[in-house]
């Protein structure tokens, strides 16, 4: 079989997963063995592949893949999530380009617009992380909205409503004026922006008296309802009882007095606008004002905002501004900095708006999540530190708005008989909410165009807390096996940015639902940001297009870049030459297997080098792999990674393949072929799950392979007893060859021209490395002695003195003149270092960190004057 010269990424990519789809092999079915589960963070239907799913994903996929190799049924369920601000955004543009309104459409017809978009974008990101290799169970990919999903998440709302942890409720909620929804407290960021304090002047009723106030936002001065004031506060005590007249409105309102107001902030007048701030809203019950909205649902004025009313809020901002100064009420303006709530999905400011909304109860659903993570540690975050954030987010946790005013969605299974808040039932179907009705009002009579359900659809999360149960039917039918078999997960892979989103709902649902937990592990993973520290973003430019990046570099080449920078928790500074690193690991791996595929063999006997290499490479591969088996166990894939990578860069392909290389044109053992790859087989299956297209290519090139014995589906390495000992001597062995090496360089002996070694053993350090010693240095004669050598070349390794006899081959009086100058140099180095350490005021005050260095400076420069001294004195 021919060996192409380099590795073809792009034709390996599309062979190999073509050839993995068609065997079937990331599918699975219940069976005997021992489930390994994990369920993808499903990416918004109509998303495509940005940096942040590369990363997720590859590690899902570094973790499906090892599973499987070591013997788990491994099944990893892809899917997508409706995402129902997002989608309906993209609808309600698409339509406004056509010059559809959706106001101007039905439900039902505005639902088959979003279906024909969904159906046209929709999966395209899963088809682009087949590119990436993702090892999917493709058959059982799920989408938020199929019908048993839905039919679990009005399930779950109806036996929350039966428990009472379902509510509907007149609040104070946060509104989206752009997508025209509520969103619940987690979905607002908060942002510090520079904006302007008004301070304004109230007339003070039947008097020419004013009081002035200071507000961020003078527009809502239209739904002022009261002016309050600390109790406490002397200034104003002569206004209790009082009213004042509202600027422009000429609205008569009463002056209030609450403790609440800070007598700090502005001038101590607090307006209060019951129907716009959560606070006001609480002043307003407790004082019983009148409530005045003044926001249509687009944060456009309604009809009390009189002459403004149409105008969009931050237009009339400016407008009435400027008519309170004209008309003299302003008395002067500040800048001010202020915290603005901004939605997660549109980045519109958030209105506080009052509405009736549906509400679950989370202080009880809370109480054994907190458990598993904080006190049995069933559930464990990785990295630990974000235990912290998790306690602060459940221990002050509040009820959860999951009520939106969009379309498309689950519609809330509320069915309403009659005009009374209070007038309806929720029931799963429509039929059975006929029955419910026909009990309740004891009307037999009612029929179903009696009943009108609820507009709104549920929050896209609530949909989603349910993933890891729904995606096996726990949810409608508990009992069946693939749920009892693959439930609860094993591990799940997110940014911390859902950590309460999704995987505290996630957790909580979990024990409500099956009284257990629905996941082990969670691994946190980090935010990718550029070079400068900026977050990715398509409006910064920064951020660079997946699938180019594996056209570049390949798929395995891009994974490993990544992985290299992602530990765990910690932002990746992503960097294209990280890809470029990973593309020359492939190249190094690809070269390395045919540099052994071309070795003839020959019935010759083994030499001892070989031998001696292959011992120690099965130690050195038996400590590597009880790394990586640590490392996975912590969750450090960057690091399990890392260990691999030096194992098969440094270790496997510098020096293993160096001492058994035969000499030019001559054959090679069987033995030692066989050998060579057997550890290559070896270094293949810890490699794939990081690099799976490279490795399956050289895997099949190897031998000629049944579809059972894939690598995909091969068996990880068996872990053995480390041989320390043997480990331990050849790093001292290959120090040497290093010493050798790097005299040859310095001195220019060319590599062609042997050398004798004399080595002064004071470590008693083994000779069984010496065949190697001898071939990979070129050296004719290696001798131990017990006295230095005169007129000779040397080096140390520990307290072992090494000697290479010139005769000739260089100036030593030029050697002399250079190691006496470098020995100076070293020495005066040496006085400054034990110049600052003879410093008590230094020592003292210096960080310990600081001081470690510097007497690490001081031993490292006193081993070297040693050397130096050693070597002139072999010299003369």
């Amino acid at each position: 079989m021919t060996i192409p010269a380099q590795f073809d990424a792009k034709a390996a990519e599309q062979k190999w997963y073509d050839y993995w789809m068609k065997n079937n092999y990331f599918h699975s079915e219940p069976d005997e063995r021992e489930p390994y589960t994990i369920v993808i963070p499903p990416p918004n239907v109509t998303g495509v592949l940005h940096m942040g799913h590369m990363l997720n994903n590859t590690i899902q996929d570094v973790l499906i893949r090892r599973a499987r190799l070591k013997g788990y049924n491994a099944c990893w369920v892809p899917g997508t999530d409706h995402a129902s601000i997002a989608t309906e955004a993209k609808v309600v543009a698409k339509l406004r380009e056509e010059g559809i309104k959706k106001s101007d459409l039905t439900r039902d017809a505005f639902l088959k617009h979003a279906w024909d978009w969904t159906d046209k974008y929709g999966g395209v990101i899963l088809e682009q992380l087949k590119k990436l290799g993702a090892s999917c169970d493709w058959e059982r990919t799920k989408f938020t909205l199929d019908d048993d999903m839905s039919a679990s998440v009005i399930r779950s709302f109806v036996d929350l409503y039966n428990k009472g942890l379902i509510y509907r409720g007149y609040r104070m909620v946060n509104w989206d004026p752009e997508a025209k929804t509520t969103l619940s407290d987690e979905e607002v960021h908060y942002e510090e922006r520079q904006g302007k304090l008004y301070h304004l002047k109230y007339q003070i009723e039947g008097s020419e008296d004013f009081i002035t106030i200071a507000t961020t936002r003078p527009e809502t001065i239209l739904g002022d309802t009261a002016i309050c004031i600390n109790p406490n506060d002397e200034r104003y005590t002569h206004l209790k009882g009082k009213k004042a007249i509202v600027p422009i409105v000429n609205r008569v309102i009463p002056i209030i007095f609450d403790e609440y107001v800070d007598m700090e902030f502005g001038t101590g007048c607090l307006k209060v606008t019951p129907a716009h701030d959560v606070n006001d809203k609480e002043l307003g019950e407790r004082h019983n004002l009148e409530i005045i909205d003044i926001f249509n649902e687009d944060a456009t004025l309604n009809s009390q905002g009189l002459h403004y009313q149409g105008k969009d809020r931050f237009v009339v901002r400016d407008e009435i501004s400027q008519e309170l100064e004209d008309k003299g009420y302003m008395t002067k303006v500040e800048i001010h900095v202020n915290k603005v709530g901004t939605s997660e999905r549109t980045k519109a400011v958030i209105e506080p708006r009052l509405s009736d909304q549906w509400f679950l109860k989370m202080k009880d659903l809370a109480a054994p999540a907190i458990k598993a993570v904080l006190e049995t540690e069933e559930v464990k975050l990785h990295p630990k530190r974000f235990d912290n954030t998790y306690r602060h987010w459940m221990e002050n946790i509040r009820d959860w708005n999951i009520s939106r005013q969009l379309w498309w969605g689950q519609q809330i299974p509320a069915y309403y008989y009659g005009e009374g808040k209070e007038d309806f039932v929720v029931a799963e179907t429509a039929d059975k909410a006929l029955e419910l009705a026909k009990e309740r009002t004891g009307n037999s009579s009612l029929t179903a165009n009696d009943l009108k359900q609820d507009p709104d659809a549920l929050d896209t999360w609530f949909s989603s807390w349910l993933w890891p149960m729904s995606v096996f039917g726990g949810i409608l039918d508990p009992e069946n096996e693939e749920y009892k078999y693959y439930y609860p997960t094993n591990d799940l892979v997110t940014g911390p940015d859902i950590l309460f989103f999704w995987v505290a709902r996630m957790i909580m649902a979990g024990y409500e639902y099956a009284g257990e937990k629905p996941f082990t592990n969670v691994y946190l993973t980090g935010l990718v940001r550029d070079k400068q520290r900026r977050k990715m973003s398509k409006s910064l430019g920064n951020s660079p297009d997946p699938l180019e990046l594996i056209e570049k570099f390949g798929a395995d080449g891009v994974r490993v870049g990544l992985l290299l920078s992602a530990s765990a928790g910690n932002d990746i500074m992503f960097d294209e030459e990280l890809c470029n690193q990973g593309k020359g690991f492939a190249n190094k791996i690809w070269n390395s297997f045919k540099l052994i595929q071309q070795w003839e063999v020959s019935d010759i006997e083994q030499p001892d080098h070989s031998k001696k290499a292959i011992e120690w490479y099965e130690a050195k591969f038996q400590k590597t792999l009880a790394e990586i088996e640590d490392h996975f166990e912590k969750y450090r894939i960057s690091d399990a990674l890392m260990a691999i990578y030096k194992l098969v860069w440094d270790d496997f392909c510098s020096w293993f393949l160096e001492i058994i290389k035969p000499a030019y044109q001559a054959p090679i053992d069987k033995a030692t072929k066989e050998k060579a790859i057997e550890m290559l087989e070896n270094n293949l299956k810890l490699l794939h799950p990081f690099m799976p297209f490279l490795t399956e290519e050289i895997w099949q090139y190897i031998d000629d392979r049944s579809t059972e014995e894939a690598l995909i589906v091969s068996k990880w390495p068996e872990r053995k007893e480390t041989n320390e000992s043997i480990v331990n001597s050849f790093e001292m062995a290959a120090e040497v060859v290093s010493g050798i090496r790097s005299i040859r360089k310095d001195k220019n002996i060319p590599f062609k021209d042997t050398v004798s070694l004399k080595v002064v053993n004071n470590e008693k350090a083994t000779t069984e490395f010496d065949s190697i010693i001898t071939k990979l240095g070129n050296v004719d004669d290696l001798e131990y002695i017990t006295e230095a050598v005169n007129g000779a070349l040397t080096f140390r390794v520990k307290s072992n003195e090494y000697y290479i006899p010139v005769s000739g081959a260089i100036n030593v009086e030029e050697e002399i003149a250079k190691l006496t100058e470098e020995l100076n140099y070293t020495k005066g180095f040496l006085k400054s270092v034990q110049g600052k350490l003879k410093n008590e005021k230094f020592v003292n005050g210096a960080p310990e960190k600081v001081v470690a260095m510097e007497k690490q400076k001081e031993a490292d420069a006193l081993a070297k004057i040693a050397t130096i001294e050693q070597s002139l004195a072999s010299l003369k």
